[in-house]
């Protein structure tokens, strides 16, 4: 399997002037009289869809598919390129009570914030037939404390480390998959310690041992059930071990100079890709198509994939059903059946969207699939274990992306600006305190 599609959907936010955001604002409404836009006509029934990026659904033909199944179907998506402005659109709708679709796409930075503080807007869709095939923590991110359930879980994004086999030769360092995960296997200060001796016995034109020391960070938070926040939605940042073990290591691995000082999707990391600047990245499942993409042909067998220290998931959404939509009952089916075993593993075949659902990842086509950019790598095995090894239950907080941003802003600091590790914490820390509170 070859995965060529750029899936980055909110991982790199795309800029946009605000005439286009008003302009979508605006686009992604329905009727001024508070409807979804969906509804029955003529004995056809009309289900609209709001969504965002490459969530693959209308790219690969499903829609079209469920139509041709259910001929009195008409389904109508609107699909936003960037995430932002598409969840800036979808609180103005909530909060008005108008302009929503019947199905919206929820993204996992978004959900708890939702599950929060708008889970009466959506169906309950815990009771939904044939949805007890999803990992058990996948739905748990979008699970309110009475159990209600506000969507249903599309892709995931359990990570790896990418790495160079042709640099880790001229380190001197092994080179077969299996043998590099050895390296740093169950512990993620002994990636760093891969990366001194990388830089030490390094032999050819500078090279960096991983793009940037957030992309660290986010790997070893993610592995935890609590990082921000705890089960009942208080802060905890300051004083968890998970969060100030990985701002220690990342900041070790900065302040050593094993970073190439790029953050990933910002400016200058598509072009460190191409022009070979650094040996490792942390990657979850989908990043491998934009890494192929802007890495570049040139690089093709090049890369390699190996497992991560320790499990962990960056990334993943889920499709929920409006209250107010006039075809709820549709609407939830429609649902059920594009978040289905089937649809989801046809979904990792032909774009690389990693399936949530444990069967699709026991179906052969993703347990099996190979990447030839990435030599011949088994990702379907290596995604699909990491999977597994992610906590059942996983602790969201309502503004998680906002503080994980402002964390990589801050070990940005240290890379960049040579802050030292304590004064980019204080300033770290004032940052987030301003703005969540």
């Amino acid at each position: 399997m070859k995965i060529t599609r750029n899936l980055l959907r909110t991982r790199g936010t795309a800029v946009i002037s605000a005439v286009a955001a008003l302009g979508l604002l605006s686009a992604c409404g329905g009727s001024d009289s508070g409807g979804t836009g969906g509804g029955v006509k003529d004995g056809k029934t009309t289900i609209t869809m709001g969504l965002f990026g490459v969530m693959g659904f209308k790219e690969t033909g499903l829609l079209e598919e469920y139509m041709k199944l259910n001929p009195n179907v008409r389904i109508e998506a609107e699909i936003a390129g960037d995430e932002q402005t598409y969840y800036t659109a979808l609180q103005t709708h909530l909060a008005a009570g108008s302009g929503l679709k019947d199905i919206q796409g929820i993204e996992i930075g978004r959900a708890k914030e939702l599950v929060d503080t708008q889970a009466d807007k959506f169906v309950d869709l815990s009771k939904v037939s044939g949805n007890d095939h999803f990992l058990p923590w996948k739905l748990s991110q979008v699970t309110g404390k009475d159990d209600k359930v506000i969507g249903l879980g599309t892709d995931i994004g359990p990570m790896a480390v990418c790495y160079r086999k042709d640099m880790f030769e001229k380190a001197g360092l092994p080179t077969d998959r299996e043998e590099v995960a050895k390296l740093w296997d169950g512990d993620w200060s002994k990636f760093v310690e891969a990366g001194k001796t990388f830089k030490k016995d390094y032999k050819g034109d500078k090279v960096a041992f991983m793009d940037s020391s957030s992309g660290l960070f986010n790997a070893m938070i993610y592995g935890n059930s609590e990082q921000f926040y705890d089960k009942n939605g208080e802060l905890i940042y300051k004083d968890s071990p998970v969060i100030k073990e990985a701002w220690n290591l990342a900041s070790e691995a900065a302040t050593s100079g094993l970073t190439a000082k790029l953050r990933q999707f910002q400016p200058g990391w598509d072009p460190g890709l191409a022009n070979s600047t650094f040996a490792t990245t942390v990657c979850p499942a989908w990043m491998l198509a934009h890494i192929s993409e802007k890495a570049g042909d040139q690089n093709k067998g090049k890369w390699d994939v190996a497992k991560a220290p320790k499990g962990a998931n960056w990334g993943g959404s889920f499709l929920g059903v409006m209250e107010k939509s006039p075809v709820q009952e549709e609407a939830k089916k429609l649902v059920a059946w594009l978040t289905a075993p089937e649809q989801q593993a046809r979904l990792f075949e032909k774009i690389g969207n990693f399936p949530s659902s444990q069967k699709a990842l026991e179906a052969p086509e993703v347990a099996n699939a190979k990447s030839e950019y990435f030599s011949g790598a088994p990702i379907g095995q290596i995604f699909g274990a990491a999977a597994q090894e992610i906590p059942d239950e996983q602790v969201l907080g309502r503004k998680d992306g906002t503080i994980k941003d402002i964390f990589s802003q801050g070990l940005t600091l240290i890379e960049s600006q040579n802050q030292s590790p304590e004064k980019a914490w204080a300033t770290t820390d004032e940052r987030i305190e301003k703005a969540v509170g």
